[in-house]
């Protein structure tokens, strides 16, 4: 009986990791995460209402949205400080994903929209379940480096005609929103331009002097006074108006077949980015603190769950915020209760005091979303990228230019595919060198890079792999075998493969290695492996390359192979006993 109950106590704390640090919770860490939580709900209550605005959605969904998901991810995630939420990226692929569909009306729109946060938060959900976290691990700083400042130039732009006071055509191509741009006939509205203007300046100059200070809050108070006691509503300025009030009821999402049929590759998009918008947040705050660690899959789980039961309270599709994620650290935040603080003081708002914001102007909301994704946009990475690796800046560059001209969706998804193709090519034609020893000592380097060091043999080659052998691989690696002993084939007497740096060999690359080694050995070339790592060592002594190999060609160190092949024989005690381990009658 005890020993079930412990077992069942583990279970629940790998899967609430809240319990396995609430209980040694103490009043100073609650008064540092009491802070945080004030202090980031100050920020996310007007970021919320902004971002619902670039989803398409009435402002009180983003409230909504900072409601249960970041309760459910205090119970259920590993990171402290992870601030869960609405944020920018995630809207945007939203709105991008909803306005591919055919909606009837708003009504529709927003049950897509919840739709999506249980669609993409099952797919979290199931990938953390199964352990796919490492999936995401494919997906490049590159890739995502392009994506996120094209995406940021797209989010920015969304804002134009708040900003402007003017109606656009919005779209999710920079080229189609230039046409509409200047198509429009509709003259700028200077006092709603101004009051954009000078939010962007208030906002940026307290970033920079007190970035302590909730400046999203302050320029929504001011401007909300200013338009109120200026009577600009009266001059045309578009304000939010009505908010309703009252905490989000529990409604399940309209599960239509067809309609979720046509939401699954924008749910793949939004559990995809939205995982590695978190992720990488909460690793760049976690190594600052070694009181815990981050799990993966259990990140993908908390933030699906947070998806999941977030849309059966009206949120749409959130997840981990960079900016907020930000403010929490540096407010003291130290565990999720900081998160329950902002949570409650959002419920607060949304119950009582949702008229407030009826006179704040939506071109600060505006301004508040292009300060925020500024910091998106990270030229200095691509400039450094650009002067040390090109293949990996053409990365960035075509998913740049594909997520502004084609789409946000087909940005991620050819940027995957070009980035896969990348690493397809380099595993192979991976980098390999042919070794000489350094005078008489047991060292042995690259011919090309110290050719003044070393000895070059006419008789003995000596080529170092550095990857696996695939069979995406092993035509490459054959044809560097046959040229190299084409070069000198009347000399050559051996042959040494040096497989420190090959860590696996397939069936295929196996067999390939087997008709290799015959057509050298017709050729009267001995051919010896040096350092096989245990994986790749198995592999060749539990295969046939053992047979036609033999085990008297396998040695430790080339060092104890060009010896073999000069017939010194002499060995160490140290290199008999490493030496075992290849050849076990040594």
């Amino acid at each position: 009986m005890q020993e079930t109950y412990f077992c069942k106590k583990g279970i629940l704390k790998k899967f609430f990791p809240i319990l396995t640090w609430l209980p040694n919770y103490s009043g100073s860490t609650f008064k540092s995460d009491f802070i945080a939580g004030i202090t980031v709900s100050f920020l996310l209550i007007p970021q919320g209402m902004a971002y619902a605005l670039i989803a398409g959605l009435p402002p009180i969904y983003g409230l909504y949205a900072a409601l249960s998901p970041q309760i459910i991810y205090a119970l259920l995630g590993t990171s402290k400080q992870l601030a869960v939420g609405p944020v920018a990226m995630d809207s945007l692929l939203v709105a991008a994903g909803l306005g591919t569909i055919s909606i009837l009306g708003p009504e529709e729109y927003i049950q897509s929209a919840i739709l999506l946060a249980f669609l993409s938060g099952t797919i979290q959900f199931l990938l953390g379940l199964f352990k796919m976290g490492f999936l995401v691990s494919f997906l490049s700083k590159p890739l995502i480096k392009g994506f996120t400042s094209g995406a940021a130039i797209i989010i920015g732009l969304s804002q134009v005609k708040h900003m402007l006071g003017i109606s656009l055509h919005q779209s999710n191509k920079i080229q189609l929103f230039a046409i509409s741009l200047v198509n429009s006939e509709i003259s700028i509205h200077f006092p709603t331009l101004m009051i954009g203007l000078i939010s962007i300046f208030i906002l940026l100059i307290l970033k920079k002097w007190t970035p302590k200070i909730p400046s999203a809050l302050v320029v929504v108070i001011l401007s909300s006074l200013w338009v109120y006691f200026g009577k600009q509503y009266q001059e045309g300025v578009a304000v939010v108006g009505l908010v309703p009030g009252g905490l989000p009821s529990f409604n399940t999402p309209n599960f239509n077949i067809e309609t979720i049929k046509n939401l699954i590759p924008i749910s793949l998009t939004l559990a995809i980015v939205g995982y590695l918008e978190s992720i990488s947040i909460s690793k760049t705050i976690a190594e600052k603190y070694k009181y815990y660690q981050l799990n993966p899959n259990q990140e993908l789980i908390a933030l699906g769950s947070s998806n999941i039961i977030g849309s059966l309270f009206q949120s749409y599709p959130t997840t981990g915020g960079f900016s907020r994620t930000a403010v929490n650290d540096q407010a003291g935040a130290r565990s999720g209760v900081a998160s329950l603080i902002c949570a409650l003081v959002v419920a607060i708002t949304v119950s009582f005091f949702t008229q407030w914001f009826f006179y704040l102007p939506k071109a600060v909301l505006g301004s508040i979303i292009i300060v925020a994704v500024i910091q998106l946009i990270d030229i200095k990475y691509a400039i450094r990228l650009y002067n040390s690796r090109k293949d990996e800046f053409a990365i960035l560059l075509f998913t740049f230019i594909l997520t502004l001209f084609v789409g946000i969706s087909q940005g991620i998804i050819y940027g995957i595919i070009l980035s896969l193709l990348l690493l397809v090519y380099r595993a192979s034609k991976p980098h390999y060198a042919f070794l000489g020893r350094i005078g008489s000592t047991n060292y042995f380097q690259n011919i090309e890079r110290f050719p003044d060091e070393v000895t070059v043999r006419e008789d003995l080659i000596i080529l170092k792999f550095d990857a696996q052998l695939f069979f995406g691989n092993i035509e490459f690696f054959k044809q560097l075998v046959f040229d190299a002993v084409e070069k000198n084939s009347k000399k050559i007497k051996g042959f040494i493969i040096n497989a420190r740096s090959i860590n696996y060999i397939d069936s295929t690359a196996a067999e390939e290695l087997v008709v290799i080694i015959k057509k050298l050995q017709k050729k009267d070339i001995r051919v010896m492996i040096v350092g096989a790592i245990d994986p790749s060592r198995d592999i060749i002594i539990n295969s046939k390359l053992i047979d036609v190999l033999k085990r008297q060609n396998l040695f430790v160190t080339s060092g104890d192979a060009t010896n073999s092949f000069d017939g010194i024989s002499k060995k160490t005690p140290l290199q008999k006993k490493l030496s075992r381990q290849y050849n076990p009658m040594d």
